[in-house]
C-alpha cells in the first residue's frame, strides 16, 4: 500500500504538467505513465503480468475492448495490458479517493449509471473519444461479479456504441486478479502471476438496429463465458 502510494504521488505531478497540453494529448500521456507505474509496482509486490494472444491483435486498429471485473486489480491490468491509445468507461464513485482520483478523472469517461442523463453523455463521450482515433475500455458487467457464475449480466452501452459506431468489439479476460486480490479486502494482495487473455475479435459488421444490440451481447458474454471457464478463472 505505501509503495502504491509512493508511486501514485509521482503520477499525480506529472499529470499536472500535462494538464495543459489539452484533454487528448494528456489523456493519453497519463496512460503511458500509468503503464510505466505498473510496470515498478508489480516487480515491488510481486506480480508477474503475463499477456496471452488466442489470435493475432493489430495496435493499429480501433477496439471496444470489453473484459470481465472482479477485482480492484482489475485496473492496474488496464494499464499493463492496453498497448495503444484507450478510453475507460469508469464509475463515477472512484473521484472521491484521494490523488487517485484526480488522476482517474483526467484518464477515464466518468458515468454514473444511477442517472439516465449522465449515462446518455457518458455514451456521447464514449463516441467523442472514438472520432479521436482513440479505442475505448468497459467493463460490461458494470461493477464486480459477486455471484457464483463466471460474469454477471452485461449491460447494453459497449454493444450500443460498438454498433453505432461500428467499432469491433475485443473481449479481454483477466483471469487471476481475484486470487491476487479478493475483492472483499484490501489486505488479500498476494504475489503471482497476473494473466490478461486477449481473444479474437467480433466484428460488428451486418449489426444496425437495437435487436442486433442485443444478439451481438449475447454472442460476447458466450465467448468471455467459455474462456473463462477454459482458463478456470477464480469467481467468487
Amino acid at each position: 500500500m505505501l509503495m502504491f502510494i509512493a508511486l501514485m504521488l509521482i503520477v499525480f505531478v506529472l499529470v499536472l504538467f500535462y494538464l495543459p497540453l489539452g484533454k487528448v494529448k494528456a489523456g493519453n500521456l497519463v496512460y503511458k505513465t500509468c503503464h510505466i507505474w505498473g510496470v515498478i509496482w508489480y516487480f515491488l509486490i510481486g506480480i508477474k503480468h503475463k499477456e496471452i494472444y488466442e489470435a493475432p491483435h493489430n495496435r493499429n486498429n480501433q477496439y471496444i475492448f470489453v473484459a470481465n471485473h472482479s477485482s480492484y486489480m482489475d485496473i492496474p491490468s488496464i494499464v499493463m495490458c492496453m498497448h495503444q491509445p484507450v478510453r475507460v468507461l469508469g464509475k463515477y464513485e472512484m473521484v472521491h479517493y484521494p490523488v487517485f482520483g484526480f488522476i482517474y478523472r483526467v484518464a477515464v469517461i466518468l458515468v454514473d449509471r444511477s442517472d439516465a442523463a449522465h449515462r446518455a453523455q457518458s455514451l456521447r463521450a464514449l463516441k467523442a473519444a472514438i472520432g479521436h482515433g482513440i479505442s475505448i475500455f468497459i467493463f460490461p458487467e458494470g461493477t464486480f461479479n459477486e455471484t457464483a457464475n463466471p460474469l454477471k449480466t452485461f449491460y447494453d452501452g459497449a454493444f450500443r456504441t460498438a454498433v453505432e459506431t461500428q467499432t469491433p468489439i475485443k473481449p479481454i479476460l483477466f483471469v487471476d486478479n481475484d486470487k491476487r486480490l479478493n475483492q472483499e479486502s484490501i489486505f488479500s494482495l498476494t504475489p503471482g502471476i497476473s494473466r490478461c487473455v486477449y481473444l479474437d475479435e467480433i466484428s460488428v459488421e451486418g449489426y444496425t438496429d437495437k435487436q442486433d444490440i442485443k444478439l451481438l451481447k449475447q454472442k460476447v458474454y458466450a465467448v468471455m463465458e467459455e474462456g473463462l471457464r477454459r482458463y478456470k478463472a477464480s469467481v467468487s
